[in-house]
């Protein structure tokens, strides 16, 4: 199984520069989108004429077309589906589908886009509750086949942020933020793109509009795939799909691919 991460920095936006095209060249089974920017016509006229038309197509758009909406995309039949976690309102930042494999083994699959956060507001307060709606939506899936996957906005280790030294203290590189991250993998989720990689820097996953970012490879990796521990060891191959050049991006952020042996 195909599954890609992409932040599309909103679908409209997305289908002008490419990115459809992009993401249908993959022959993905499963496609996750974050911050869709999008309401459920909008994404439906978005995917119209394209590989994903005749997909099944799950959505939580967000409180504007403007902001936030998370969907998942799937070759594969889908089950079921649930939007959002409890205790939160929905604000199009959580979905799940439970998809069946070719093999027929039920997978679930989740798309999320957590809040950028800004260190010492109510924005980081609305943060820290996602997150943590979610450490106990894993605890949930631990003994399934699942996966999690979108923008966290979390850079997990210096590792994952070029400029780590710079942003100590700001939003995405704060250690209130990483002890989350800390305790799935203490718990046995597995981190499949660091996993896959090696502790090496990057590889990154967003990288500013702005200057020479792109081209210096001055990144963030706040895009993951966050697997059970039964799913996590079926990793075949993991990587980000980094543009070749700034001219060919088609959003700030790169896709995560993983192939799974399943």
């Amino acid at each position: 199984m195909r599954l890609i991460a992409a932040n599309v920095n909103g679908i409209r936006a997305a289908v002008r520069r490419g990115g459809l095209d992009w993401l249908a060249a993959q022959q993905a089974d499963v496609v996750t989108l974050q911050e869709v920017r999008a309401d459920a016509d909008q994404l439906g006229a978005s995917l119209k004429g394209t590989a994903f038309e005749s997909w099944d197509v799950v959505a939580a758009p967000g409180p504007s077309a403007g902001r936030a909406g998370v969907a998942v995309l799937s070759r594969l039949p889908v089950l079921s589906a649930s939007i959002g976690l409890p205790g939160l309102v929905d604000e199009g930042r959580w979905i799940e589908a439970v998809v069946r494999t070719a093999e027929g083994v039920p997978v679930t699959v989740a798309s999320t886009y957590v809040h950028t956060g800004e260190a010492g507001t109510s924005k980081q307060t609305d943060k820290y509750a996602l997150l943590d709606a979610i450490t106990a939506r894993l605890t949930e899936l631990s003994e399934e086949h699942a996966v999690v996957t979108g923008d966290l906005n979390v850079c997990h280790t210096e590792r994952d942020l070029k400029n780590w030294k710079g942003n100590r203290g700001k939003a995405g590189f704060l250690p209130e933020e990483q002890a989350r991250l800390t305790r799935w993998f203490e718990d046995g989720w597995v981190d499949v793109g660091r996993t896959f990689a090696g502790e090496v820097d990057g590889p990154y996953t967003w990288w500013s509009w702005r200057g020479k970012a792109f081209d210096n490879d001055s990144g963030w990796r706040i895009d993951y795939q966050i697997a059970s521990p039964t799913l996590g060891a079926l990793v075949k191959h993991a990587e980000v799909g980094r543009a070749p050049t700034y001219a060919e991006r088609w959003s700030d952020h790169a896709a995560v691919v993983v192939d799974y042996l399943l």
